[in-house]
C-alpha cells in the first residue's frame, strides 16, 4: 500500500527546526521565532573557523582542560575548533546553559561554516533558547550571521523571520545581514519581491527613528542594499516604487552604481520600454560610472527578451568590431519616436531621455570585447525563435575565436542542449553532452536537469533515471529541481508510487522539498484518485516553514476531492481556505462545479451559484470587499458558468439557468445554445404534458412551467409566448418529434 513517511517522535513545543534536511523531522512555522530583549547594534564580524579532521578525538581522549565548562567551550571557540566546541556543548546539554559570550560565538561560527549540518546545529541552539525563554543571551552579530547563512542556504523565509524578530526585539542587524536577505527575497518566486520590499522598509523605518548616527552606522542601507530592493521593484514591474526608492538613496549618502542602472535596464524591459534602453547606457556614461560587461549583457538580454534579435546582433557585432559609438547606433535603431508623457516615471529616472535630440550620443570610454555570456544570451534568443541552425553555427564560431573569454563554456553548451531538448532531439542533446566530456568542459547540475526534463517529456522515465545515476557517478548531486522533474515525469506515466518513492528519496538525501515538490506529489495522488494521500501531503506542506502555501496548492487539494465527486470534502477544503485567508477564485469554483456535476447534486449547484452571483455583482447587496469580511468581486469564465448552466438545465432549474446565461452574456461569454437546446429536447420535451394531473398539482407547477417557457423562448424554441405548438428539428430522433 502506498504510504507517506512514518510519523516522527514528538518534539518539545516551539523547539522544532526550520531546516528539515531529512525525513525524520517535523517542523513548526519559523515565523514564530521571537526575541525577548532590547539590545543595541552589534557589528557584523564573521569569524573564520577551522575544523578538525577527527572532531571526536578531543572528546574521546583525556580532556586537557581542567577549567569550567564555559572556559573550555570558550577556549575551543577561540582556537576556531568549531566542531569540537559543538560536541562539547552537546555533551553538557543537561547542565546549565553556557554564558552569552560562548553561545553567541558558537552560533556565529556555526553560521559562518554555512553547511547543512552547521546550520542545523545553529538552529538547534535557537530552539533550546526559545524553549527556555533565553533568546536574549544571543547578540545581534550571531543572529545576523545566522540570517545571512540561512538566506544563502536557500532558507529565505526563515532568514527573513530572524531579521523581523531582531527588529521586533530592538536589535539593529548589520546591513550585510539584512540586505543579503532582501536580495534573496527579491530574486525568489511567489511573494518574494513583495516580502523584500516590506523587509527593506521595516529596517529603514527603524533606522530613521534613531537620531544617534553612531548607533545605526553599521545598519544604514548602502548601495548594495538599494540595488537589492530596486531589483525587487523591477521584478514586480513597479516603476513608481522604483522611483521612490531610487530618489531616497541620497538620504543615506548612497550613490547609484553600474549595478543600479543594470537593474534599471530590467525595469525598462518589464515596462515594455525598449526605446529607453539606450538612454540607460548613456546615463551611465554621462555620470562617469565605470562600465562592466554585465551592462552589455543586460542590454543584449533585454533586446532578446523583446524578440529584437536584429538589435541584439548589432550590439554584439559592434563590440566585435571595436566600435565605441554604440549609443549612436542604438539611437538610429530607435525607429519609433521616444514617447514620454507628463509625469512619466522614466522622465525622472532618465532625464537625458527628455531632449535627447539636442545632445550628441556619448561614446564608450574604451573598447569592450563580447564574452561567452553575451554570445550565449544571443544563442538563447535563437533558441526561443526556433533558429537552431543559427545557434549551432554560433557555437562553431565561438570555438574558433582567438579570445579565450569568448570560447563556449558549460552555460553555452547547456543552452545548445536546451534547444535540442525543446525540439525533441534527445540524441543530439546527448551528443553535445558527450562532446563536453571529450573537450573537458564539465557539465553541471543544470545541464543534467535539462536532459532529465527532456526524457520525462518524452515519457522515457527509465532514461531519466539512468541520467540521475550518471549524475551521482560523476560527483554531481541531484537537487530539488532534478527530483521535481522526475516526480512530474512519473505523473505523466501514471506512476504515483514512483513519484512518492522519489519524493521520499529526495528527503532521505537531505534535500528540502519546495512548494513545487509538494504540489507535484499532490497532483500524482489526485490524478490516481487518492485524495486522502493528497490531503496528507498538503498537511505536511502546511507544517513546512520553508514553503508558503498558496491558492494553487489549495485548489489542487480541492480538485483531488472534486474529481471523485466528493462534494462535502471539497466544500470543507474551501472553508479551510477561507479560514486561512484565501478567497476562492474561478479555478476553485470550477473544480467544485465539476465535482457537483459528477456527484449529480444539483442542489449544491444552486448554493454555489448564489455565492458566485453575489461576487459577480448580481446580488441584491452592494459589492463585497475583503475589508468587509465578505468575499471580493469575481470575474467568472466560460468553463465555470457553462458547467453551472449545464447542471441547472439538466435538473430543470430553468430560472437559475436563465440567471447564469444572463451572467454569461453580461461578461461577453456566448452561451452554447445548441448544447442547451439538445439537453432540453432530450430530457424535458414532454414536461407539463400530462392530461391526468390533478388541478392542485398543475397549479403548483405553474411557476416551473413559466420558467420553462421563458427558457424555451431564450433557446428560440416554440413556446407559449408565440402561441404556437412547437416542433422538433429533423436532427432530433423521431421518438422526440411532435405528433
Amino acid at each position: 500500500m502506498t504510504t507517506l513517511l512514518p510519523p516522527t517522535p514528538p518534539s518539545p513545543p516551539s523547539s522544532t527546526s526550520p531546516f528539515p534536511f531529512t525525513q525524520n523531522l517535523i517542523f513548526n512555522s519559523s515565523s514564530s521565532s521571537t526575541l525577548t530583549c532590547k539590545a543595541t547594534n552589534s557589528s557584523f564580524q564573521p569569524h573564520p573557523t577551522s575544523n578538525s579532521s577527527n572532531p571526536t578525538s578531543l572528546i574521546t581522549s583525556k580532556n586537557p582542560f581542567s577549567a569550567s565548562p564555559d572556559n573550555t567551550l570558550l577556549t575551543l571557540l577561540q582556537q576556531r575548533k568549531t566542531d569540537e566546541a559543538w560536541l562539547h556543548y552537546t555533551k553538557n546539554l543537561d547542565q546549565q546553559l553556557p554564558n552569552p559570550t560562548c553561545l553567541s560565538r558558537l552560533v556565529s561560527q556555526l553560521s559562518y561554516q554555512n553547511s547543512t549540518i552547521s546550520l542545523r546545529r545553529a538552529q538547534s541552539i535557537i530552539q533550546r533558547l526559545r524553549h527556555e525563554r533565553q533568546l536574549h543571551r544571543l547578540d545581534a552579530n550571531s543572529l545576523g550571521l545566522l540570517a545571512s547563512a540561512a538566506a544563502k542556504g536557500g532558507h529565505v523565509l526563515y532568514a527573513a523571520s530572524i531579521i523581523k524578530s531582531m527588529l521586533k526585539s530592538g536589535y539593529l542587524p548589520h546591513v550585510k545581514a539584512w540586505s543579503s536577505v532582501v536580495s534573496r527575497l527579491a530574486s525568489s518566486g511567489d511573494d518574494g519581491p513583495i516580502e523584500s520590499l516590506g523587509l527593506f522598509c521595516a529596517v529603514t523605518k527603524r533606522i530613521r527613528r534613531l537620531s544617534n548616527l553612531d548607533l545605526v552606522k553599521h545598519s544604514r542601507p548602502d548601495t548594495a542594499a538599494y540595488n537589492a530592493v530596486l531589483n525587487a521593484c523591477a521584478n514586480l514591474g513597479d516603476k513608481n516604487r522604483f522611483l521612490e526608492l531610487f530618489s531616497e538613496m541620497s538620504e543615506f549618502d548612497c550613490e547609484p552604481d553600474v549595478l543600479t542602472y543594470n537593474v534599471m535596464i530590467k525595469l525598462c524591459a518589464r515596462g515594455d520600454r525598449k526605446d529607453l534602453l539606450v538612454f540607460v547606457l548613456e546615463r551611465i556614461l554621462e555620470k562617469g560610472i565605470p562600465l562592466c560587461m554585465s551592462t552589455f549583457q543586460s542590454l543584449v538580454a533585454a533586446y532578446v527578451g523583446f524578440g529584437d534579435l536584429v538589435t541584439a546582433e548589432k550590439v554584439v557585432q559592434a563590440m566585435r568590431e571595436g566600435r565605441r559609438d554604440l549609443c549612436k547606433m542604438l539611437r538610429e535603431g530607435n525607429v519609433e519616436e521616444v514617447c514620454l508623457n507628463d509625469g512619466d516615471v522614466f522622465e525622472k529616472l532618465l532625464p537625458n531621455s527628455v531632449n535627447w535630440r539636442d545632445n550628441e550620443p556619448p561614446e564608450l570610454s574604451r573598447v569592450f570585447e563580447p564574452n561567452s555570456r553575451m554570445y550565449t544570451t544571443l544563442m538563447k534568443g535563437y533558441m526561443n525563435a526556433g533558429r537552431v541552425t543559427d545557434m549551432v553555427r554560433m557555437l562553431e564560431a565561438m570555438r574558433h575565436l582567438g579570445d579565450s573569454e569568448s570560447h563556449p563554456d558549460h552555460v553555452t553548451y547547456t543552452t545548445v542542449i536546451s534547444a535540442f531538448v525543446k525540439q525533441g532531439l534527445m540524441d543530439r542533446a546527448r551528443e553535445v553532452l558527450a562532446e563536453m566530456v571529450r573537450i573537458g568542459v564539465p557539465a553541471n547540475r543544470v545541464t543534467y536537469n535539462v536532459l532529465i526534463k527532456g526524457y520525462c517529456q518524452q515519457l522515457h522515465i527509465d532514461r531519466a533515471e539512468e541520467l540521475i545515476k550518471e549524475m551521482i557517478d560523476t560527483g554531481i548531486e541531484p537537487d530539488v529541481v532534478s527530483y521535481n522533474t522526475i516526480i512530474d515525469g512519473c505523473i505523466l506515466v501514471d506512476d504515483s508510487a514512483g513519484a512518492l518513492s522519489y519524493f521520499n528519496d529526495m528527503r532521505a538525501r537531505g534535500i528540502a522539498p519546495t512548494k513545487v515538490s509538494y504540489t507535484t506529489l499532490m497532483k500524482a495522488f489526485a490524478s490516481s484518485g487518492q485524495a486522502k494521500l493528497a490531503n496528507k501531503v498538503f498537511d505536511e506542506m502546511l507544517k513546512d516553514p520553508r514553503v508558503k502555501v498558496d491558492l494553487v496548492a489549495w485548489n489542487m487539494l480541492l480538485d483531488a476531492y472534486s474529481k471523485l465527486g466528493k462534494v462535502e470534502e471539497a466544500k470543507s477544503v474551501i472553508e479551510r481556505m477561507k479560514e486561512n485567508g484565501f478567497y476562492p477564485n474561478v479555478a476553485t469554483y470550477g473544480s467544485l462545479a465539476n465535482g457537483i456535476a459528477l456527484a449529480r447534486k444539483p442542489g449544491e449547484a444552486l448554493l454555489l451559484w448564489n455565492e458566485i452571483k453575489q461576487r459577480c455583482g448580481m446580488g441584491n447587496g452592494e459589492e463585497s470587499t475583503p475589508s468587509s469580511g465578505l468575499l471580493p468581486p469575481l470575474e467568472p469564465d466560460e468553463g465555470l458558468l457553462d458547467t453551472l448552466a449545464d447542471i441547472c438545465v439538466r435538473a430543470a432549474f430553468f430560472r437559475k439557468a436563465l440567471e447564469i446565461v444572463a451572467c454569461m452574456e453580461q461578461h461577453g461569454i456566448p452561451p452554447n445554445k445548441t448544447k442547451f437546446t439538445r439537453i432540453y429536447v432530450e430530457m424535458h420535451s414532454r414536461m407539463f404534458t400530462s392530461k391526468h394531473a390533478s388541478r392542485a398539482r398543475q397549479d403548483r407547477r405553474k411557476e416551473r412551467k413559466r420558467a420553462a417557457e421563458a427558457f424555451k423562448f431564450w433557446l428560440g424554441l416554440p413556446n407559449s409566448y408565440y402561441g404556437s405548438e412547437w416542433r422538433l428539428d429533423s436532427v432530433i430522433d423521431d421518438e422526440y418529434k411532435s405528433e
